[in-house]
């Protein structure tokens, strides 16, 4: 199977994921934050993930850079990608537009932010984080790169349990007994496993 049709399927899904969030960057960006803890952490935590999502991807799909760790994109590995890539894309737009103008790349709450519980997020509490996770495993099985492939993948299992911990204690300190009771009712990222 051509590599070319894993990487074109790759970028159109980094593509959608930006236009995804443009709209909601941009609205919820007009709303003043009421608390940040975006730490040198959080930033470092970030850049990483840019670099594994975009930078390093990029460099393998244009350039020869990293074309000694290529290896060969297998039906199977494409089509279940493609799936993950899919899935993950629907519900990237799901956490958003539920999220509405409380959303934020970073750790923060915005003004008058409330405690959202309906949507996708009725089942999982960070459904952004399960949206990452499968557009990283869509990233390893459709990009045949040994570095670029799983660089998304790798950075999101560094990031998650380093922001999961501040988030959630951000989110109890704000909605105290509400945010308790949410977690009793919610999976972190899987429904009813996890």
């Amino acid at each position: 199977m051509s590599p070319w049709l894993g990487k074109t399927a790759f970028m159109i899904g980094i593509i959608a994921m930006m236009i995804i969030r443009g709209p909601h960057g941009r609205r919820s960006g007009k709303v003043r934050i009421e608390e940040s803890r975006k730490g040198r952490l959080e930033i470092a935590l970030l850049a990483f993930m840019w670099i594994a999502t975009l930078i390093l991807p990029l460099l393998s799909i244009a350039t020869p850079l990293l074309s000694f760790a290529e290896y060969p994109l297998y039906p199977a590995a494409f089509l279940f990608g493609f799936i993950c890539l899919a899935v993950g894309l629907w519900l990237f737009y799901r956490s958003h537009a539920d999220l509405g103008i409380n959303w934020s790349i970073s750790l923060e709450l915005r003004e008058n932010h409330r405690l959202v519980t309906c949507g996708v997020y009725r089942r999982i509490r960070h459904p952004m984080y399960t949206a990452i996770f499968l557009q990283a495993i869509a990233q390893a099985l459709l990009l045949p790169n040994g570095l670029a492939g799983p660089a998304c993948l790798i950075a999101f299992l560094v990031m998650f349990p380093l922001r999961i911990r501040p988030e959630e204690s951000m989110m109890l300190g704000k909605f105290g007994d509400d945010y308790v009771s949410y977690i009793g009712r919610t999976k972190r990222l899987i429904p009813s496993v996890w």
